[in-house]
């Protein structure tokens, strides 16, 4: 099974929900030199390593790769990139890096209100 995380509700947050978006920026540097594949909101798809995250979730990958080569033949030669989390929509993470348990407890947390 695969997991998204859909960054955009996270970075959407009040400033005063700054320890909800951390659980997010943790759980991601946990996640640095694993394969990953960021949906934009332009509907363009960059699958990569994961090279680094900031308290912003902007995202650096390496090795990059365009999922639908056909529709972005411009991207092919892209092989790092630096994406500012404002415009990620998805982040799809490897079956393996997912702590179900984690993302339970802070789903629950949210609908609860904090």
């Amino acid at each position: 099974s695969i997991c998204f995380v859909q960054v955009w509700s996270i970075l959407q947050l009040r400033s005063t929900d700054k320890a909800r978006k951390m659980l997010f920026f943790s759980y991601f540097k946990d996640l640095v030199g694993r394969e990953v594949t960021v949906e934009l909101k332009n509907d363009l798809a960059i699958r990569g390593t994961l090279h680094s995250v900031d308290q912003y979730l902007n995202i650096k990958l390496e090795n990059t790769r365009v999922v639908d080569q056909d529709k972005y033949p411009h991207m092919l030669s892209v092989r790092n990139c630096f994406i500012r989390g404002s415009v990620v929509r998805y982040v799809q993470l490897p079956p393996e890096g997912v702590d179900i348990e984690l993302l339970h407890d802070a789903t629950r947390r949210e609908a609860r209100g904090g």
